[in-house]
């Protein structure tokens, strides 16, 4: 059984009985079950289901722009008027895009629900030209902030709530954090987030996590920016950043550098989502895995959690990041795929039990 961490009992109700499945035994696949290899498999296992985008290009204030996809789901049957048709937007992770199988089986949860998506591609990486020399960071919640405001100003009297992925979650908990109750969303879900960067980065410079994942992350980064070396010259040294072998390296040659930090130790205080946990004012349900090599098990900020009645984590024993495979051959529904349907759900067809803790 998942460890369920809440302080507030009407909460935890409420999640007992509209979202059952966060108190209900996670088997993982018996033959994956290891947390590394839950998390290399998962984007080869599992399906991909064909989801049609409208691609919106929303400028920025300070001259860039933004691609967002839309799911309009214009065909609900539970919700025909557009207007109040409940709506989720998606946050992926460090180098995800709206193409990413946690983001497309997300929204297949949705339209079985009847409910309209629109994916944040953060800048640069859904094949959108970068008109400024700025990309994006776990920290800096600007473009989350217009975004949000965005969605909100075309559909004002749709319900509306976030879920973020790995860094699409901690820029999510960042931005609440800043906000408190000050944001149009209802609430918001939380998967396999980085709660402590130092944390996670010791983790993903040891050895055989570093040759399973951070040496491959890093590559991905300088490719995600590589087609626009010509703008970001501008501000770093591209050449160094180009020989980075580690995230840490990428971020002190890069990310630091780009958002004005004096250190990269600076930026990572920054975005380390357990200093702002205090401060989150809407509901917001957090899973992890304890063998997540991403998010360090005893990082995870229990007792801060325990502090902020608005804050839910849900602590698998299995499931590594972004992984929670389940089943004998796991193609399809994972542990958070269903987390993430009922939460959703609780939220927005229940949501008045919980919005006068």
């Amino acid at each position: 059984k998942p460890q369920l961490v809440a302080s507030n009992d009407r909460f935890c109700r409420f999640l007992e009985e509209y979202c059952p499945v966060v108190t209900e035994t996670y088997y993982p696949t018996i033959w994956c079950w290891e947390g590394r290899v839950q998390t290399l498999l998962r984007p080869f296992i599992t399906s991909r289901p064909q989801v049609q985008y409208r691609n919106e290009l929303i400028k920025t204030a300070d001259g860039g722009q933004i691609s967002l996809d839309w799911f309009d789901n214009n065909d609900s049957s539970y919700y025909p008027d557009a207007s109040t048709r409940p709506t989720v937007l998606l946050l992926p992770g460090l180098t995800g895009t709206s193409k990413e199988s946690y983001i497309l089986h997300m929204i297949y949860q949705s339209e079985t629900l009847g409910y309209r998506c629109v994916v944040f591609n953060n800048r640069g990486i859904a094949g959108e030209e970068l008109l400024t020399p700025r990309t994006y960071c776990a920290a800096n919640t600007e473009d989350l902030e217009a975004v949000i405001h965005h969605v909100h100003s075309l559909h004002p009297s749709a319900p509306f709530m976030a879920a973020g992925v790995s860094m699409g979650g901690m820029l999510l908990l960042n931005y609440l954090g800043k906000a408190g109750r000050d944001t149009p969303l209802m609430a918001a879900a939380i998967f396999s987030a980085g709660w402590n960067v130092f944390e996670s980065i010791e983790s993903l410079e040891k050895p055989l996590n570093w040759l399973l994942f951070n040496y491959y992350l890093t590559t991905c980064l300088q490719s995600s920016i590589s087609r626009h070396r010509q703008i970001l010259e501008k501000l770093c040294d591209m050449d160094l950043v180009m020989k980075a072998r580690t995230i840490r390296e990428f971020d002190k040659q890069f990310t630091s550098v780009m958002f004005g930090y004096r250190s990269v130790d600076d930026y990572y205080e920054d975005a380390s989502p357990c200093l702002k946990l205090k401060s989150i004012g809407i509901p917001v349900l957090c899973l992890n895995s304890v063998d997540d090599v991403f998010s360090p098990a005893h990082a995870i900020p229990v007792e801060t959690a325990k502090q902020n009645a608005n804050v839910a984590l849900v602590l698998t024993s299995c499931g590594g990041h972004i992984g929670f495979l389940e089943g004998i051959w796991p193609r399809k529904c994972t542990y958070m795929d269903r987390v993430f349907k009922q939460f959703v759900q609780a939220v927005f067809e229940h949501g008045n039990k919980i919005f006068s803790m």
